[in-house]
């Protein structure tokens, strides 16, 4: 018998989001990922939670209801971690959009939603809500409203979530090779077995060896999700032709006191009319994004060059030209490459690449990749649909809920989610599951609390008891609480100081050289917990203070 019903590689959003469909609808999970939890694209976004109004432009209604539906429920299901965000978006003499123009497609966006957000501003009071925007010319603008969120906590939450479930989930372990029926070890990027033993079609893959910190060993599955993101033609290598086209999205980070703004504005950039946002996020501002082909070695970290920072400093100074912004002011950088599906209709301009996502079963190996941050439990779902047939014949496990396509009571005896039918939804049906609020955060501040609940969910209270009351206070700076660092370092599964700082919470991006100066008072318990030696711990500051040097901070000009 397999070990596992389903076997997901990567643990971005995308793996996350299968292993808790999956998980809660009763199936046997483990997710390896080979570095750590939303170390790719999914901690590196523009953090906007939203239906993509220019994708309206470019007709793809579908997509752009499939995501303000999506952003919808995410609003209800995880508050405190997706937030409301206003948008406001100025019209100039001579320049698009027109008021007009824009209003259509605000009508149509918020048809869509449900409710009405759209709204017209004159240029005095413009003037009030964003100060520092440009004036020669203004006519007014448009305002409306999307989400926001930490896209690297979503991802733990989703991972905590599908833990609950039953789900077993491991990072820094890497999968070295495919097995398939018929062989039993077939390195990744070899072209199939030869042979079979009469259980499954030769060739297919049913599992994976992994090595890794901690989990070490074959795995056998009914199924293999590759989730990995820019990864995926590199685990699919042999099975088919590459599917994707990496495209590198840049972003610069900005004290909100050297870039003072209350809502994201949303700009087109002055040489190639491309969107550029300036986003208010978690105290500082963020400038982004680039769109340009990425060729380097997945294996390398990405990081924003020089170009693309000119580029970016080019929109926001045409944007807030009084601000006279310079590369200096700058606090961070961050990049990321986008997993995008290459159907070679957008000819040479990456920004016209299609954004949806695509599912392939190839010998097997269930591939989902490409798709936006917004719809990731869209796309798990229609990964497992397509997993479906691999998992026809399981029996249903005593206890565990039935599909939720089906009103019908557990019955041990009945397959389970052996159909594409079975991973069906309803709209009521919640993304997460909805949190009572416990004793103990019933005395916190307001805002905290709703952090705490959307970062953590039902841990939320025992991170609270855990806390002494000077560890609830706040990394100066910051709306993050020393509390959420010691958790991390005890309960999720940190194996660098970059996993804690850039992605547990988001200290590294917040403050100057990646939050050096808290290491002093992080050294004892992050000693404690992780069991690092004086030495380990110095080889751990230099490790992070590289990276941080390399890939996070703004190139000289």
């Amino acid at each position: 018998m397999p070990d596992v019903d389903i076997l997901v590689i990567g643990g971005g959003i995308a793996g996350a989001g299968v292993a808790l469909e999956a998980a809660r609808r009763g199936l046997a999970v483990m997710l390896v990922e080979a570095r750590d939890f939303a170390w790719g694209s999914s901690s590196r976004s523009s953090k906007l939670v939203h239906g993509g109004l220019r994708y309206l432009r470019e007709g793809a209604f579908g997509l752009t209801l499939e995501s303000v539906r999506e952003r919808g429920r995410l609003l209800r299901d995880a508050p405190g971690l997706v937030e409301p965000q206003r948008f406001l978006m100025g019209h100039y003499e001579g320049r698009q959009p027109t008021r007009r123009m824009l209003g259509a497609g605000l009508a149509i966006y918020d048809a869509m939603a449900g409710a009405r957000t759209r709204s017209f501003h004159s240029p005095d009071q413009v003037r009030l809500l964003a100060p520092h925007l440009a004036t020669e010319g203004l006519l007014g603008a448009s305002g409306y409203l999307d989400a926001k969120t930490d896209d690297a906590r979503l991802v733990l939450r989703v991972l905590h979530e599908a833990q609950r479930h039953g789900a077993r989930v491991f990072n820094r372990a890497a999968v070295k090779s495919l097995l398939r029926a018929g062989d039993v070890d077939v390195p990744l990027g070899s072209s199939g077995a030869d042979g079979g033993d009469g259980a499954v079609r030769p060739g297919t893959v049913v599992g994976a060896r992994i090595e890794g910190a901690g989990f070490t060993g074959h795995v056998r599955a009914r199924c293999v999700v590759n989730a990995t993101g820019f990864w995926a033609d590199g685990v699919r290598r042999g099975l088919g032709a590459p599917m994707l086209r990496p495209l590198r999205g840049s972003h610069l980070v900005f004290p909100l006191w050297r870039l003072p703004v209350a809502q994201t504005v949303s700009l087109l950039h002055p040489r190639d009319g491309r969107p550029v946002f300036a986003t208010p996020w978690e105290g500082v501002a963020l400038v982004g994004t680039t769109d340009l082909d990425h060729a380097d070695d997945p294996d390398i970290e990405p990081r924003i060059t020089r170009d693309e920072t000119a580029y970016l400093l080019e929109a926001v100074r045409s944007a807030f030209p009084r601000l006279d912004l310079r590369a200096g002011d700058a606090i961070a950088s961050f990049a990321g490459v986008r997993p995008v599906v290459d159907d070679r209709r957008a000819g040479r301009d990456p920004s016209k690449a299609p954004r949806e996502h695509v599912v392939r079963d190839e010998q097997g190996l269930v591939t989902v990749t490409g798709g936006k941050l917004t719809t990731f439990r869209v796309n798990a779902l229609d990964a497992l649909r397509h997993a479906a047939p691999h998992l026809a014949g399981k029996p249903r496990r005593a206890g565990l809920a039935p599909s939720r396509s089906t009103g019908a009571a557990p019955d041990d005896d009945a397959p389970a989610a052996t159909s594409p039918a079975d991973f069906a939804y309803r709209q009521a049906d919640a993304i997460l599951a909805p949190l009572a609020v416990a004793p103990e955060l019933a005395a916190l501040p307001h805002g905290l609390r709703a952090r705490l609940l959307g970062r953590h969910g039902p841990q939320a209270a025992a991170l609270v008891n855990e806390a002494t009351s000077a560890e609830l206070e706040l990394v100066p700076g910051t709306a993050t609480p020393w509390a959420e660092l010691q958790w991390a370092l005890r309960h999720e599964q940190v194996r660098f100081l970059d996993d804690l700082l850039l992605r547990r919470t988001r200290l590294g991006l917040l403050l100057p050289e990646g939050g050096a100066a808290l290491l002093p008072r992080l050294e004892p318990v992050a000693r404690e917990a992780l069991r690092w030696s004086a030495g380990e711990w110095r080889d751990q500051c230099e490790r992070y203070a590289r990276l941080i040097g390399q890939c996070y901070t703004v190139p000289a000009p």
